[in-house]
């Protein structure tokens, strides 16, 4: 016997919901990683997070990526 499909709906907090869990477990993912390799918890916390441009602890904000869409860095201010 045939069922006809049911479509569903995800509310949009919902849909940001699982899209912040999925990033919070790819990151506690990669700084588990890292915490293998022997770099200290804190230091893997902080270039996970400026990876995925999250604040850490007393951080005011992540450190902007040189080479992400600031076309006003010149190559000098880079080096």
């Amino acid at each position: 016997m045939w069922t006809p499909m049911v479509k569903k709906t995800a509310s949009i907090e919902e849909v940001l919901a699982a899209i912040e869990a999925a990033r919070d477990k790819v990151m506690a993912d990669e700084v588990k990683s890292l915490t293998k390799l022997g770099i200290p918890k804190a230091m893997a916390y902080q270039m996970i997070a400026s990876r995925f441009h999250q604040k850490v602890g007393n951080q005011e904000e992540a450190e902007p990526d040189p080479f992400e869409g600031n076309p006003t860095t010149s190559w000098e201010e880079i080096s």
